[in-house]
């Protein structure tokens, strides 16, 4: 707690001395950022709440197989890497922290909505797959860091939204093509045109690992197209397909000494059984926006998401055949109520529905599917939302939002193989209350403070229980568990600076944020997973900085820093869910830090990219976390790093030959060739007195990047 004072103290006075400098010495000029993840299109220094945004030239010079390699630069969102590929750990303020576990479903978060081009990946229930998220085919990436339940309902302690659509408008055809150390490779081409009223714009990648840990190999063929149309003067349309084939299998966690003595080994029972993820998905998405005036219109957005889905799993092989489809409409209204004040009003409602057949089979001696069928049944999921929202802005300077969301979520389940369980449904209700200000200091800095709700209902796993213990009688659906209750508070202050006549800075930019949230119901796993509870209260604490500085010389610096509390305020767990020898007795978790949350996690770097030398840049960027805990009673934890990458690329592309032109990059990732825990399963399983939880970390790898674009 010190150090978070300590460090909101010296963010305060650095603010404080900048805009002293300015005052005093500087001319600088606004530039206007949007931002459409928050519903409609809004300033970046009007939002009440932390937003980060990646821009396409920060996207450009990534390997691009997973989201951690670009939102690791983003203060508040820790993002982990657990084997090398696009399974990702992604945690946003602590939302997310138990997507872990050997019964988490490896390939998928929680807790996180993520979006691309504002269609869900996330499913109703809260879970997100990774498997259509490829950095390569995003061409900006939005991040909203504070609760956004109120904005887009159950499992939004934070949002990320992939873009696809070219910012640049320039026609062409893009061949790229990555190699890497342990069997990394990647071709991908990209391909944009555009017409009298639009755009077209398609890619195709191939990637495929060996992978560095035994069994950690993977392949994936991700396929994107997507159109943009003016139908008019106030219409505009998009389409947006895509597919994807995806191959991964799974290293599993080791214990302690298994670390220690080779981090490249595999989890022996992971290994024989062959675990893995065969997922083949088709999407496709159509967005529509019309005003009907200057100050009235509708936006829309309609999908169909059907999945077949494979896994060797638990000495099971399951089948899923899942429909995902669903959503929305909102209407909107801007208007003047004087000459000095302006309204804005937005309605809307969410709808989205999963279901299918899922079907568990023996494993046969080659781990596929045996034939002894052992389950036939169906997990079904529908969230209905309705939210409204109005914003009064003041002489431009002050704006003030208020707005509420109802949800509505549903489970449905049935067993057509074990007798006496038909349909089980179970529904969760809430509403969510949002209200913000916003004070804009400058053209170029706001102050803003908000409070906001959130809910998240457990994930479809959570509420589908194993039977851990004879005396356990519930089944298909958890009536144990209720949803999680949140309630954020936040304050911070956002300033973008680009300055027009200075000798050292070209551009400045920074993101302060102050948050508190209160949770109820945090959802809980034990033995592996297996079974999940919900602790009394959690409190968690936090201060973030991002910064940017861009100088004249050709040198610029980014920093991420993150400092978090996060304690369980009532935790009283009956010890019979541990040992089976202490039943009747009880465990007091109450002040022990919540696991799976480090305490401070950074990300800073520096690029040299001097005019002179046209184009070519060097980077280097240190990132870290703090030693955490992954165990409830704090008795497991994970040791702190500091890993070092470097880059030495192009930035902007050479001519060859008329409209020919090359660019390319090389990364070496982990310099120093550091061993690390990367990632861990939170609450594990302990066997034979160890616990099994370490991912370890890539060591040194290299990655070079060759793109010829026409």
């Amino acid at each position: 707690m010190k150090r978070i004072i300590l460090f909101i103290l010296i963010s305060i006075s650095f603010v404080q001395a900048q805009q002293k400098t300015q005052t005093d010495t500087l001319t600088y000029e606004m530039k206007q950022i949007s931002v459409t993840a928050t519903r409609y299109a809004e300033n970046l220094l009007e939002i009440p709440y932390a937003v980060s945004i990646l821009q396409s030239q920060q996207l450009k010079n990534l390997r691009g197989y997973g989201l951690d390699e670009a939102l690791s630069t983003i203060p508040g969102v820790l993002a982990q890497s657990r084997s090398g590929n696009q399974d990702v750990r992604l945690v946003i303020r602590g939302f997310g922290a138990r997507g872990a576990g050997d019964r988490s479903n490896s390939g998928t978060s929680r807790g996180i909505r993520v979006m691309v081009d504002g269609i869900p990946e996330t499913e109703p229930d809260g879970r997100t797959s990774f498997d259509q998220i490829d950095l390569s085919i995003a061409d900006n990436i939005e991040v909203i860091r504070s609760n956004a339940s109120a904005i887009w309902g159950n499992a939004a302690g934070g949002v990320v939204n992939l873009s696809t659509v070219p910012t640049e408008t320039n026609e062409g055809i893009t061949l790229r093509s990555l190699a890497g150390s342990f069997g990394f490779n990647q071709f991908q081409v990209k391909a944009n045109t555009n017409f009298q009223n639009g755009e077209i714009f398609t890619s195709l990648s191939n990637s495929n690992l060996d992978g560095w840990r035994n069994h950690s190999s993977s392949f994936r063929t991700l396929f994107n197209l997507g159109f943009v149309s003016n139908l008019g003067e106030a219409t505009k349309l998009g389409v947006f397909l895509s597919s994807v084939s995806n191959m991964f299998h799974i290293p599993g966690p080791l214990t302690q000494k298994q670390f220690d003595a080779d981090p490249t080994q595999s989890n022996p029972t992971y290994e024989q059984r062959d675990e893995r993820r065969f997922n083949r998905l088709g999407k496709i998405g159509i967005t529509l926006n019309h005003d009907f005036d200057s100050s009235n219109g509708i936006s829309g957005m309609v999908f169909v998401n059907p999945k077949y889905l494979q896994r060797s799993e638990r000495g099971t092989f399951r089948d899923f055949t899942r429909y995902h489809v669903g959503g929305n409409l909102m209407y909107n209204n801007y208007s003047p109520l004087s000459s000095t004040i302006q309204n804005k009003f937005v309605v809307g409602a969410d709808e989205a529905y999963q279901d299918g057949a899922i079907l568990f089979y023996s494993l046969s001696p080659t781990n596929s599917r045996g034939d002894v069928l052992k389950d036939n049944k169906r997990e079904g999921a529908n969230t209905f939302g309705a939210f409204v929202q109005d914003e009064i802005l003041f002489n431009e300077k002050l704006s003030v939002i208020i707005g509420a969301r109802y949800d509505n979520i549903t489970y449905y389940s049935e067993s057509f193989i074990t007798s006496g369980y038909g349909l089980q449904t179970k529904s969760f209700e809430h509403l969510t209350p949002k209200a913000g200000i916003t004070y804009r200091l400058s053209p170029t800095q706001s102050l803003y403070a908000n409070l906001g709700g959130g809910i998240e209902v457990p994930a479809g796993n959570e509420t589908d229980p194993a039977g851990t213990y004879g005396q356990d009688l519930i089944y298909l659906l958890n009536s144990l568990l209720d949803p999680i209750i949140s309630t954020t508070y936040e304050i911070g202050t956002k300033q973008l600076i680009a300055f027009q006549k200075n000798d050292l800075l070209k551009n400045f930019s920074y993101d302060l944020a102050l948050y508190y949230i209160d949770i109820k119901n945090d959802i809980i796993p034990y033995r592996g997973g297996r079974f999940y509870f919900t602790a009394g209260k959690t409190q968690r604490m936090g201060v973030e900085l991002g910064t940017s500085v861009q100088f004249t010389r050709g040198f610029s610096f980014n920093g991420a820093f993150t400092f978090s509390n996060n304690k369980y305020q009532e935790y009283l767990v009956d010890s019979v869910h541990y040992d089976l020898n202490k039943a009747g007795k009880f465990a007091n978790y109450k002040d022990n830090k919540v696991a799976g949350i480090p305490d401070f996690f950074y990300n800073v770097g520096l690029t040299y990219a001097p005019v002179e030398l046209n184009g070519v840049f060097v980077s280097v960027t240190l990132n870290g976390i703090e030693k955490y805990f992954v165990d409830d009673a704090n008795t497991l934890s994970v040791p702190s790093f500091n890993v070092i990458n470097t880059t030495i690329g192009l930035n902007k592309p050479i001519k060859l030959i008329g409209d020919l032109s090359f660019t390319g990059f090389l990364t070496i990732n982990n310099l120093f060739d550091l061993k690390f825990v990367s990632s861990a399963f939170i609450n594990p399983d302990i066997i034979n007195n160890e616990a099994v939880y370490l991912e370890p970390g890539m060591p040194r790898n290299v990655v070079l990047s060759i793109s010829f674009s026409y």
